[in-house]
């Protein structure tokens, strides 16, 4: 019989775990990394970001119904794709449509794998399962679409001359930015696969941690963990190739580059 039991936190306790972020802050100051103010301030936006959607959660929760459920993703949906742009290092006309597309395609496939394939949540919009699943697809996504984009305008800028020249002989745009695209999207793939690769021995991921700690069986914990791993391999492969596919339709044309005139200065 499973005997563990959930620990409550008190403002208090939240208020002892901020002299972990002291801390941090002291080592910054002490070796002059620049960061004191950075880390104060993301734990400052952290503190009410988190705050703000608990409260928002809870509410969601309590009224329970799918159109609410619906309007509260795609919110989150839309902060994700802008997100993704705002990292990426470099602009180009049509950015913010490409990763919009780009993070619907992939958390619906995934997301929607796994929460009405595999879960089989019932309802379908049960807010319980559904927002923190899509959540972390859009917050893992969001990361691999940014990668992907940095090293594919990256690979246009480098390559440009060559992609070119490419064109001139009668390369279509997809095989002269295919190399660039294949790279771009080994890119996005890499923090999944390392986490992957060590999840379990050097890491105890976020989500097995949070079910351990609320009470539930070891080795269910591990089951979710792979499902949701495994979710978020699959939505970074399919955001770094769509994304690589739309952002190499408009960085390259038929008739040549378009990169340097909407590059960010």
């Amino acid at each position: 019989m499973n005997t563990a039991h959930y620990i409550s936190l008190t403002p208090f306790d939240l208020l002892l775990a901020v002299g972990l972020i002291v801390i941090a802050a002291a080592i910054s100051t002490a070796l002059k990394l620049g960061l004191t103010r950075s880390l104060g301030l993301a734990a400052l936006r952290c503190m009410l970001q988190l705050g703000a959607m608990g409260l928002i959660l809870k509410k969601i929760f309590q009224i329970n119904t799918p159109l609410l459920v619906m309007a509260w993703l795609l919110i989150m949906l839309l902060f994700a794709g802008r997100e993704a742009v705002r990292r990426s290092k470099t602009k180009y006309s049509g950015i913010n449509l490409d990763a919009l597309v780009t993070m619907t395609v992939s958390s619906l496939v995934a997301g929607g794998l796994v929460t009405q394939m595999v879960l089989r949540v019932h309802p379908w919009y049960d807010p319980q399962y559904v927002i923190p699943i899509f959540g972390m697809v859009f917050g893992n996504s969001l990361n691999g679409i940014c990668l992907c984009l940095d090293r594919l305008t990256e690979y246009v800028k480098s390559r440009g001359m060559e992609i070119e020249l490419m064109l001139t002989f009668g390369a279509t745009r997809a095989e002269a930015v295919r190399e660039g695209a294949r790279q771009a999207v080994r890119t996005g793939m890499i923090p999944i696969i390392n986490n992957m690769t060590v999840a379990g021995i050097v890491s105890l991921p976020g989500m097995m941690t949070g079910q351990i700690v609320a009470g539930a069986s070891p080795m269910q914990a591990v089951a979710y963990q792979i499902v949701i791993m495994f979710m978020i391999a699959a939505a970074n492969a399919l955001g770094s190739m769509s994304i690589a596919t739309l952002a190499g339709r408009r960085l390259v044309t038929d008739f040549g580059l378009q990169f340097q005139r909407h590059e960010k200065p």
